[in-house]
């Protein structure tokens, strides 16, 4: 499995994440068949927050329940949650109290003295910065959370954080496929009026600025499109697209979802890819796309058939 760095600094990561938003209708068994499936693909990042699934934290309840890890284990894999976002409303919340409160919920029902990754899940248009900083200073210094991060932040908002917070920022997780590149697409009709593609979508520039910054891009939702039924992948709406990623699923032999996941690791940002699937067998077929280097010509095709302008 490649790995790529988390924030400025490291450490190596995978660049495939294990997400676990829907195993909280799974049972013991399943859980432990996702698991082993990814940690035999070298995944061992598993992505977590708080609203994940029915209950307030009952995904990762369900995910320490069914592994009950050991200490030893533990060590071995990274655990990110995530927390800010309040689903009775709903609404966001980034006051110290809201995120230790989050934080110490998390590390009880995930059975854990400590979290690796904690990121600030959507912007909250009423955050204080210096909420935030006091809240991560505290939960650093206890050693509940190792390093922080964000989701869907601009790159402005990212900054009004920073003006706080002394901790490095190391990933913004944010949506990302071939049928869902504004983030991308961008950048390469920039300053057509023509083409719909270019208007400014994430704040300006979020791709180059998390480059720039040292900040982990991580893909969701890496098979979601924007029409059809969701996936696209084998959904008539996605025929052109599909085309190409089954012509290069066949030159590559592999499977059709390690394409979708090649494109997105192919990027010289290094980006992650966080997985929404509980199918063991799809995790270990995507995960072979992230040792797959497309070359330049196939990466546009791909581009290209996803229906975004390359002048």
């Amino acid at each position: 499995m490649r790995s790529v760095p988390l924030g400025p600094s490291g450490p190596a990561v995978p660049a495939v994440v294990a997400g676990m938003m829907r195993i909280d209708d799974k049972d013991d068994r399943e859980v432990r068949e996702l698991y082993a499936a990814a940690r035999s693909a070298d995944v061992d990042f598993f992505d977590h927050a708080d609203i994940y699934a029915r209950e307030l934290h009952s995904a990762e309840r369900r995910f320490a329940e069914a592994l009950r890890l050991t200490s030893s284990e533990r060590a071995e894999i990274t655990l990110q949650t995530k927390a800010g976002i309040v689903r009775e409303g709903p609404y966001f919340d980034f006051s110290y109290e809201h995120i230790v409160a989050s934080v110490e919920e998390s590390l009880q029902s995930l059975q854990t003295d400590y979290v690796d990754v904690l990121l600030l899940h959507r912007p909250d248009a009423l955050v204080e910065p210096d909420e935030v900083a006091r809240a991560f200073d505290e939960l650093e210094t206890a050693g509940k959370v190792r390093a922080f991060g964000v989701s869907n932040h601009t790159p402005r908002q990212i900054d009004l954080l920073r003006t706080a917070v002394r901790q490095p920022i190391v990933a913004n997780q944010v949506q990302l496929s071939i049928a869902h590149a504004p983030i991308i697409a961008q950048g390469l009709a920039m300053n057509m009026e023509s083409a719909p593609q270019s208007a400014v979508l994430d704040g300006g520039g979020l791709v180059d600025y998390c480059r720039l910054e040292g900040i982990t891009l991580q893909a969701w939702s890496p098979l979601q499109g924007t029409r059809g039924d969701g996936v696209f992948l084998g959904d008539p709406a996605y025929s052109e697209l599909n085309s190409v990623i089954d012509d290069l699923a066949a030159h590559y032999d592999v499977a059709p979802i390690a394409i979708a996941v090649a494109w997105i690791t192919r990027h010289p940002a290094g980006m992650q890819v966080v997985l929404g699937t509980t199918t063991p067998g799809r995790v270990t077929d995507a995960a072979v796309g992230a040792d797959i280097v497309l070359t330049r010509a196939e990466w546009y095709a791909l581009v290209r058939a996803a229906g975004y302008v390359i002048p």
